[in-house]
């Protein structure tokens, strides 16, 4: 692009190659990018809630995800527009950060466009609308802190906790397990959290799926479980008070490094060699059993000879364990992991107390749990399922309600669900309009209409009359002054969501307000947009 003037001084731009691109100025550009946004966010709008409908996507090798969750469906969507692209972002943005809320925060977003739509065709300068919204998501904020509440919890108290996790998976495929779910997730974070630093590392937690059982068999495993079987079949499936050698060098002779050859032209020279070999997987096998290994893990294989040696020995082996579940099996059991056959000392070793094979049902899968670990620290998620895709679905759901008992440890303050949090902070910002004389005051005004539109979808989505039941939620909420009332989704019959027990983290709905305005913002004060044709 390159700036020029015409003979009477007056600007004009020329465009690099003009005739292939197309170009959308002002409130043109502005409407176009507002329809896009708001196009992403009528998607996700009919997922939201419990009784939210699930997506069902289709990749282009096949593969078919059901899914609920907001992150997953923009993720697997091929999204071509600019715009849109910035609404999946977003989605991203709440996940990586939150964990949960994904689907929220894009509808929020759609709302406010479809809002600051009408301002601009009332003649409303867009950046009057982005400053309006940006006073209006602080006045929210601050009102959220008001209204949220925090709670105790600890070890032996950890009701409120799962309470919460129930609330994240009610609206997932998964709700008709929530309760033992839930206490699984708050089980596992409790048990990998550092209460005093308020720290949690989720890569501590393992999520591993089998096909085959129900969804009630899901179990928590204060250990690791590894995808693999004992290298001989007749080599013992249950191992007490294991010593575990978990190595990343490979039982069988060394390699030169440079190219070689081997010249055997009698058997004395064959028999030589192939007793300096067995010597080599005698020495490897006997260093493991002078440490006083009673378990050899080992990131590779080995042929049927060191096999073989291993199992007349009567030192059980597992192979080809991958890196990532080799650094979880040391960290377990306070192991180190050992690069080469002379470093192997008796401190190096793991020690867990139980290690065991596991076979389900018909089949000839198998998997190795190792148990009471003497660093419970890492722990896996074992989930079973009908079909592959519910397995899916469900880690997903376990991601959310995993990321949902961090969060409370970090912060532990919540506000009640079920629209109830943004009804009441629509009130509060709709009072606090009055307060701006300028053009602003339309904005914020806008705002606390977008606000309500979480409400009218959870309504919407769970066969009520939306605006009926919004106005009876609003006009309850203001005449008792009572921020707990939201939309009755389940149909208990009461709308207090103290009663119902649904809560939300006080960081996710801060997060979900601050990252829509400020999506919103960047696409308001787009007014020029420049792009190639489509041949």
């Amino acid at each position: 692009m390159a700036l020029a003037f015409d003979e009477f001084g007056r600007p004009f731009i020329l465009i690099k190659q003009q005739d292939e691109k197309g170009r959308l100025r002002g409130l043109d550009a502005q409407k176009a990018n507002i329809s896009a946004g708001k196009a992403v966010a009528r998607i996700l709008r009919t997922s939201l809630g419990p009784k939210g409908m699930d997506k069902m996507l289709q990749s282009p090798d096949g593969d078919v995800t059901i899914t609920n969750d907001g992150a997953t469906i923009l993720e697997q969507m091929d999204v071509d527009n600019q715009i849109a692209k910035l609404m999946v972002e977003l989605s991203q943005s709440q996940d990586y950060e939150i964990g949960d809320g994904t689907t929220g925060v894009v509808v929020m977003a759609g709302a406010l466009l479809e809002q600051a739509e009408h301002l601009l065709e009332r003649g409303i300068h867009p950046i009057r609308v982005a400053e309006g919204y940006e006073m209006a998501s602080r006045i929210a904020v601050e009102h959220l802190e008001h209204i949220s509440q925090k709670f105790e919890f600890g070890l032996d108290n950890i009701e409120s906790l799962v309470q919460t996790c129930m609330t994240t998976l009610n609206s997932k495929i998964v709700n008709r397990c929530k309760r033992s779910l839930a206490e699984i997730a708050v089980k596992a974070v409790l048990a990998v959290a550092d209460l005093e630093r308020k720290d949690v590392n989720l890569d501590l937690i393992k999520i591993e799926g089998k096909v085959a059982g129900k969804l009630e068999d899901t179990e928590l495993i204060y250990g690791i479980t590894v995808d693999k079987e004992m290298s001989h079949p007749q080599m013992p499936k249950q191992i007490e008070d294991a010593k575990i050698a978990i190595l990343t060098c490979p039982f069988e002779p060394p390699k030169p490094k440079t190219k070689h050859k081997v010249d055997i032209d009698t058997v004395e020279k064959f028999e030589t060699l192939r007793l300096q070999e067995q010597k080599y997987f005698d020495d490897m096998v006997q260093k493991c059993k002078d440490v006083g290994a009673t378990l050899v893990i080992c990131q590779w294989g080995f042929d049927d000879e060191a096999n073989h040696l291993l199992m007349n020995r009567n030192l059980p082996a597992v192979r080809w364990v991958g890196g990532v579940e080799l650094e979880l099996i040391a960290i377990a059991t306070g192991g180190r992991i050992v690069p080469r056959f002379q470093e192997l000392t008796p401190e190096k070793l793991g020690k867990a107390g139980l290690v065991r094979e596991k076979a389900f049902g018909t089949t000839k899968d198998r998997m190795l749990y190792i148990e009471h670990c003497a660093n419970s620290r890492a722990v896996t998620i074992f989930i079973r399922g009908g079909n592959k895709m519910m397995i899916e679905e469900t880690k997903r759901s376990m991601h959310d309600a995993l990321c949902v008992a961090r969060n409370l440890i970090h912060n532990n303050s919540i506000v009640y669900g079920g629209g109830s949090a943004e009804i009441s902070c629509s009130i509060a910002v709709e009072a606090a309009a009055d307060k701006y004389p300028g053009v602003e005051q339309y904005a914020i005004r806008a705002f606390a209409d977008a606000l309500d539109c979480i409400p009218m979808a959870l309504a919407e989505n769970s066969g009520l009359q939306p605006i009926e039941t919004l106005s009876a939620v609003k006009s309850q909420q203001i005449k008792e002054n009572n921020s707990y009332c939201g939309i009755d989704c389940n149909d208990t019959g009461t709308n207090d969501m103290r009663e119902q027990n649904v809560f939300e983290t006080l960081i996710g709905k801060k997060q979900q307000i601050l990252l829509a305005t400020q999506v919103v913002k960047m696409i308001l004060k787009i007014d020029d947009v420049i792009s190639p044709f489509d041949y």
